[in-house]
């Protein structure tokens, strides 16, 4: 029996063949995640050395809560930078988006979700005006974005109004969402079970639609190993949240959008038109995709995750000021979805790279702030990141190339 379970955990279906699998993507150029997560175990490692109590669960406990806002943010930059294009105001409109919450909610007593509505409907109106610009007089999306960024930030503080800063009800549930929500212990593991369950689904699911169509598929074996990894993973990683406080319902919640997002990129004709798009926007023209709507969508999307953003970190803090969105916001956000493997070529990345990016840039500023480091040292560091996350991205496109014309 040990001989047989050895042998299909190394057969080409198993361990053995994903790595196999892994090395052949990594020579072609398709480096994926693994910069990423080659980095993440360095920058851990580091700081773990320097000081233990990185790696406690408290710490990754407020880690994760850190990450929800930019990284809902980041989100809606890995969007953009898919088609090639930028936003560089997703910072200002989410401090509107705060702004609009903090004014409807607490000045004129609208109703909490009405409120939330409102916000986010901001958010899907700047996107929707970026999109037509774009799309009906051709104004570069730098251009646009830039004109965004000071134009909003004006339209937050006459918002806010002379006071400048409006505090949001403690006792709200948006802010008992933010601040105070967990999971229970039983809760969590039953969401990791079902979440390994749904992974293994869709692979067996996948994998018996490639085989009906005669094409190359994964085997059960590696979709047994992957799902059993994957599952002592999550329920590690949820064991030891709950030595803490727990997990926070905002990160499911942000994770939830990721979730969301890459199954309508990967498994929708919009996501599909999306990628085409950023390869190569005449070629996605000749096939028939209507290229403005996607210029339109994708901006609206990018704004609206802003706004979305924008209301999680006011949440957090109970309040929205005249620094809401202000401050590493747009570099924090934009940084994240470049480290996370969005190319800024565009026609490259996925949803994750949000996750992956953010949990990067996060981990810096934590790590140093454990150290009493200056902030100084922490733009340092994360603008280091960024330029060798680009650097790999070039090189990878380069060897993709070279492998194209071999």
């Amino acid at each position: 029996m040990i001989e047989n379970a050895e042998e299909g955990i190394l057969s080409p279906g198993g361990i053995r063949g994903a790595v196999t699998s892994l090395l052949a993507r990594v020579r072609g150029g398709d480096l994926g995640s693994v910069p990423v997560i080659v980095g993440l175990v360095v920058i851990w490692s580091v700081f773990q050395l320097l000081n233990p109590v990185f790696l406690s669960s408290r710490n990754l406990v407020d880690l994760t809560m850190q990450c929800a806002a930019i990284g809902t943010i980041a989100l809606g930059i890995v969007l953009v930078l898919l088609l090639g294009e930028i936003d560089l105001s997703v910072g200002s409109v989410s401090g509107l988006a705060a702004a609009v919450l903090a004014v409807g909610f607490v000045e004129l007593q609208w109703n909490l979700v009405v409120a939330l509505v409102a916000a986010v409907a901001v958010g899907c109106l700047v996107g929707m005006l970026y999109g037509f610009l774009y799309t009906r007089f051709g104004v570069p999306s730098f251009v646009i974005t830039l004109a965004g960024l000071l134009g909003f930030l004006g339209l937050q503080l006459w918002v806010l109004g002379e006071t400048g800063s409006i505090s949001l009800p403690f006792d709200s549930w948006i802010v008992e969402f933010a601040q105070q929500l967990f999971l229970p212990p039983w809760v969590s593991y039953v969401g990791v079970a079902l979440v390994v369950g749904a992974y293994a689904w869709t692979l067996t699911r996948k994998a018996q639609r490639r085989t009906a169509a005669n094409l190359v598929s994964q085997s059960y074996r590696e979709i047994a190993v992957r799902s059993v990894i994957l599952l002592v993973f999550l329920l590690a990683a949820a064991w030891y949240l709950n030595l803490s406080r727990g997990v926070g319902v905002m990160f499911l919640f942000f994770l939830a959008l990721v979730v969301i997002m890459n199954f309508a990129l990967t498994r929708t004709r919009w996501g599909r038109a999306v990628y085409a798009v950023g390869g190569s926007v005449e070629a996605a023209r000749r096939a028939g995709i209507r290229v403005d709507r996607i210029y339109l969508s994708v901006f609206a999307l990018c704004s609206s995750l802003a706004a979305i953003g924008g209301i999680l970190a006011a949440a957090r803090l109970a309040s929205a000021n005249q620094s809401s969105g202000g401050g590493d916001t747009n570099l924090n956000a934009i940084a994240a979805a470049v480290i996370g493997g969005a190319s800024l070529f565009g026609g490259r990345g996925t949803a994750f790279s949000a996750v992956l990016g953010i949990i990067v840039i996060q981990s810096i500023s934590s790590g140093l702030t454990l150290l009493n480091l200056d902030s100084s040292v922490a733009f340092m560091i994360t603008g280091i990141v960024l330029v060798l996350a680009v650097i790999v991205d070039s090189i990878s496109r380069r060897t993709r190339a070279a492998s194209g014309r071999a």
